[in-house]
């Protein structure tokens, strides 16, 4: 039993001294970097900084009269369309969209030309219309249409 408490002692005391060790190894880094003059690096915010928009720039006479000629009403395929208005308000080269843009979505946006496109923003970002035939909306059932308008590629609206 001596034996076994002598043991005992001796693993104890050996336990001890390899954390004292571990201490005194941990205290010396800590030193050594504070002497360094090395600074721990700070952890960054945790907020994104919020972009700063791009203005959008002014509409010329010339884009207005590109894109004016795409007031009225355009098809696009299983219910969806677009109506293109002119916003007398705003002047020249500024639009009301109204679209029914998916199954699902539908809405009224403000859209200003610039060149041969109209910009504008929806829920599902930044979009671009311009002028396209049937074959580059990507869609089979406008394949043939000659006068259409392209958002992006699986999205358009054709007159008949």
């Amino acid at each position: 039993m001596r034996r076994t408490i002598c043991l005992s002692m001796l693993v104890l005391l050996a336990g001890c001294e390899q954390r004292a060790e571990r201490r005194a190894e941990g205290e010396a880094v800590e030193r050594a970097v504070h002497n360094s003059g090395h600074v721990a690096p700070q952890e960054a915010p945790s907020e994104t900084p919020t972009p700063t928009p791009t203005p959008t720039p002014a509409p010329t006479v010339a884009d207005a009269a590109a894109t004016d000629a795409w007031i009225g009403r355009w098809r696009g395929v299983e219910g969806l369309n677009l109506v293109i208005s002119a916003d007398s308000q705003a002047g020249p080269g500024h639009y009301t969209l109204e679209m029914q843009y998916s199954l699902d979505d539908k809405g009224v946006f403000q859209g200003v030309a610039a060149g041969d496109t109209i910009r504008f923003t929806r829920p599902d970002g930044p979009q671009t219309l311009r002028a396209s035939d049937g074959e580059a909306t990507g869609l089979k059932w406008l394949a043939d249409k000659k006068d259409c308008l392209t958002v992006k590629t699986g999205e358009g609206y054709c007159r008949d």
